[in-house]
């Protein structure tokens, strides 16, 4: 059996030990380890302390083995826990991450960093959460090349922030090729500790394409589905909106620079009814009109996971969605004014003409 190496004080520190021992004020922690190198002092065997004093022989061995190397300052102050936290040079991580590639990818990951700097992949996950840094996601952009990019923007976000009275402001377009997709074997459902499940192929039944014109005012939908996305769709569905809207109103109409809207026959259409009044968004530009939000919010709640096995089935689907949402309908809230926009388009260029600059030279 080891017999632990005897323990020397001095008598001014076992005065102090037992003054810590004693004291009122003394923690619990500290007044134990105190008890511990006293008992130790006195010639007692680690197995007989812990027997005295309800605790491991490890402990023991741990407060008499600390006091024994740095005295009074090892018992009164705790060890971290766990191993030392990694040192990264955060400078030369960020500058590796913002200005530089690894070999043969497009982009860093937690692991590939780590092994360059010699450190972990949760210290670079932590670092890059620190510094706003997120090399795995990348977003799409496209800039307007349209000469009248500013009267066009002006006009639209003026309409979303100050809509003219006694008039309806619609956004219109319409999401084509909207497929009617059946799955080749049935899923399973959704369950604890498991998610849904679909099929990854499916079957096609056909497409149909979706028109609509969300009322900015309210949120209100006015929808239709038809096969195609012609000139001549499109003014059924005008008709449509004019069957829908209340006569005494003029009809503000923002839609995209498709051709259909601006067709021969939709313009001697539109010359007969004065009400309508066309809002064309610049080119490449179809963030500005909010029927694109419900586009997103109807594919991502009804289509993108549904199952049809017809068109039929589908325009269904498509009408009992939009009818539901009408039932509550709540307006997208538009908050940017256009010199805000315009000041964000501005910088955009310009940071992307110094990049080609740079690539040229």
């Amino acid at each position: 059996m080891r017999v632990a190496p005897p323990l020397v004080v001095t008598d001014t520190e076992r005065a102090e030990l037992t003054r810590l021992v004693r004291s009122r004020r003394t923690s619990v922690r500290l007044a134990l380890r105190a008890r511990i190198v006293l008992l130790a002092a006195a010639g007692r065997q680690n197995k007989d302390i812990a027997a005295e004093l309800g605790i491991g022989r490890v402990q023991v061995a741990r407060w008499r083995g600390r006091y024994a190397q740095e005295r009074l300052a090892g018992i009164e102050r705790d060890l971290p826990r766990g191993a030392p936290p990694a040192k990264v040079d955060a400078a030369r991580l960020v500058e590796l991450t913002t200005q530089s590639q690894p070999a043969a990818a497009t982009h860093w990951s937690t692991r590939t960093m780590a092994a360059v700097l010699g450190v972990s992949a949760a210290t670079v996950s932590r670092q890059w959460r620190k510094h706003g840094l997120k090399p795995h996601r990348v977003e799409t952009f496209k800039v307007s090349r349209d000469p009248q990019f500013v009267e066009k923007l002006e006009d639209i976000v003026g309409l979303y922030l100050n809509p003219p009275e006694h008039a309806l402001v619609l956004c219109c377009d319409e999401k084509s090729q909207v497929q009617a997709l059946d799955r080749t074997q049935p899923g399973l459902p959704l369950k604890k500790g498991r998610a849904q499940t679909m099929t990854h192929d499916y079957k096609r039944h056909g497409t149909t394409t979706l028109f609509a014109a969300l009322n900015v005012l309210d949120g209100q939908v006015i929808a239709q589905c038809q096969p195609r996305h012609r000139h001549s769709e499109w003014l059924k569905f005008l008709r449509q909106i004019d069957r829908a809207t209340p006569k005494d109103k003029t009809l503000h109409l923002i839609a995209d620079n498709y051709a259909t809207h601006k067709h021969p026959t939709v313009q001697k259409w539109l010359a007969k009814h004065p009400r309508f009044h066309m809002h064309f968004t610049p080119t490449s530009a179809s963030w500005l009109n909010m029927v694109e939000r419900f586009f997103r919010d109807i594919t991502t709640e009804r289509l993108r996971r549904g199952v049809f096995t017809s068109v039929p089935e589908l325009e269904q689907a498509i009408a009992a969605y939009i009818a539901h949402h009408n039932t509550n309908p709540k307006p997208f809230i538009w908050t940017k004014s256009a010199r805000d926009i315009l000041q964000k388009v501005i910088r955009a260029n310009s940071r992307l003409s110094s990049k080609q600059n740079a690539a040229l030279h």
